[in-house]
């Protein structure tokens, strides 16, 4: 199966330099596949990526010689117009809105390859085509591949690529578990585990305030407000990467000792929709910790099955089955049919693993 990882650059002044001339290009190729799409589109036509590029490399990049400067690699323009194309053809199924033009600082990438051979990666360097020899901060596994991406976050380079392993499924404590996400409680199992909230957005808000007022404060182009605004992104990395790691944990600890993950389709955009609790519903990254259960589930040999979200898990007793009204502020779930007591969230996991009785075996 394929793997992805990223890891963080250890790079000097001249390398950041390049890694930035780099993004600079992609961007610009970008934005001109853009602009001209939405120009020859206003005309009647139907523009695709393969028609731009093609115009691009004969007519546009002869004229900028700045784009063949020495040690930049040339694939970053091919891979630009894909990620073009994607954009597009997202915006067509109805899977993302219309393509926007990119903006310096924001979400700076691009790709390069070896045109067509596979890249060998391991250890703490790495040989990127064209660029040359780079660092990282953590050993990579030794393997190959076609394709690195490399992104900044903050003033952070990153490097990502995806490469094949072999995995084998891992021994199974548990057959079955249910998972109740939450905002009190990030996740309930139905074994009786439980992994508490712990709200990195809200800890870290007052001094994500403090450093959003600085940024204002600022002379709009100075540089006191370039490095204010490398202070706040840092600390928005910080949060997420904190968000990212717990969720992490959690969904390994599922995937690695239970064979079979049931869990609710939840309504994020409605739940959202609520304004009193869409900050804290947002810290909790319900959206990622699916994403993540889905991939590691082939990685490491257990299945996912997503329950209805309108199977009323928190209203059905899981002792004799009697449903009743729950409102959000009842934490403990109070059988008025055969009396049986029992916390809300343990409650609800209970009758979500039930929910794999009816899903015929592997």
């Amino acid at each position: 199966m394929l793997l992805s990882i990223k890891t963080k650059l250890k790079l000097s002044k001249s390398q950041e330099t390049v890694m930035s001339k780099h993004a600079g290009i992609a961007r610009f190729t970008y934005n001109w596949g853009l602009a001209t799409w939405k120009e020859l589109y206003s005309y009647g036509l139907k523009p695709n990526k393969y028609i731009l590029k093609k115009f691009f490399n004969n007519h546009v990049k002869p004229e900028f010689t700045w784009i063949k400067e020495k040690g930049i690699c040339q694939k970053i323009t091919q891979y630009a117009f894909d990620n073009l194309g994607d954009a597009f053809s997202n915006f067509f199924s109805g899977q993302g809105g219309y393509p926007n033009f990119k903006k310096k600082g924001h979400h700076d990438s691009f790709t390069i390859d070896a045109g067509g051979k596979p890249i060998p990666v391991g250890g703490r360097s790495i040989k990127l085509p064209t660029i040359g020899w780079v660092k990282t901060y953590e050993g990579l596994p030794h393997t190959t591949c076609k394709s690195i991406t490399i992104s900044r976050t903050a003033d952070s380079w990153f490097i990502a690529f995806a490469y094949e392993q072999n995995h084998e499924p891992t021994v199974k404590q548990h057959d079955v578990v249910g998972v109740d996400l939450g905002v009190n409680e990030l996740a309930t199992l139905s074994t009786g585990v439980v992994f508490p909230n712990p709200k990195h957005y809200k800890t870290h808000l007052d001094k994500l305030r403090r450093l959003s007022r600085n940024f204002a404060r600022k002379s709009k182009g100075s540089n006191n407000r370039q490095s204010c605004k490398i202070q706040l992104a840092k600390h928005h990395a910080k949060v997420a990467n904190l968000r990212n790691n717990t969720i992490h944990q959690i969904t390994t600890y599922l995937c690695k000792n239970h064979a079979y993950i049931v869990v609710e389709d939840l309504d994020i955009s409605g739940m959202l929709a609520n304004h009193k609790l869409a900050q804290v519903i947002a810290d909790c990254g319900f959206h990622e910790f699916k994403r993540q259960l889905e991939y590691k589930a082939k990685k490491f040999g257990c299945e996912i099955i997503i329950a209805s979200r309108w199977f009323p898990s928190s209203k059905t007793c899981s002792n004799c089955g009697h449903i009743q009204d729950m409102p959000l502020k009842e934490r403990t779930y109070n059988c008025s049919s055969c009396g049986y007591s029992i916390d809300r969230d343990l409650n609800a996991a209970i009758n979500l693993s039930q929910c794999v009785a009816r899903v015929p075996p592997r």
